[in-house]
């Protein structure tokens, strides 16, 4: 399981298709790849690891907290848990695109959909019971969405399982 992890001042993803929009914002982007061989252990591994990364810093903390994260050199010290901030999960199956061999990706690496759906579904429980169910949106699974990352920083880290 691979997450790209975004630090963003906003997010959202929209489908006029089925005229659905999701937003967030201050917090973190999620954009979840699933492989072959994929588990529950990898969903609670990465779920955790990108709710506790700490990527924010005291000037992001959304109420006061009487000095309680204060770092002098304003460095990177705190989690999105931290914050209360938000975030939005996106499922990407081309983050396991293959391309060293021609021009179009394979994506044989990528989990069936069956599969990858349920561990998705997983995932976003397991974000919710780290942050709160109500700072979680996401993205509808196996459909073409527009997604609008405002990246702050920019801060963009990989989380993978393996």
């Amino acid at each position: 399981m691979k997450a790209v992890v975004q630090r963003v001042s906003e997010g959202g993803v929209y489908i006029s298709s089925i005229n659905f929009s999701s937003e967030i914002s201050k917090g973190i982007v999620i954009l979840l790849g699933i492989r072959n061989g994929d588990s529950l252990e990898d969903v609670i591994y990465v779920a955790d690891k990108c709710c506790n990364l700490r990527i924010f810093s005291k000037k992001d903390l959304q109420h006061q907290t009487n000095g309680l994260f204060d770092d002098e050199e304003d460095k990177m010290n705190l989690s999105v848990k931290d914050i209360n901030g938000e975030a939005l999960i996106i499922s990407q199956f081309t983050l396991y695109g293959e391309t060293s061999r021609g021009n179009r990706p394979s994506y044989s690496n990528a989990a069936k959909p069956e599969i990858a759906n349920e561990l998705y579904e997983k995932f976003i429980l397991r974000i919710k019971e780290n942050i709160g169910e109500n700072n979680v949106r996401s993205g509808v699974f196996k459909t073409m969405m527009s997604v609008k990352i405002i990246n702050d920083g920019p801060v963009t880290l990989i989380v993978d399982s393996k």
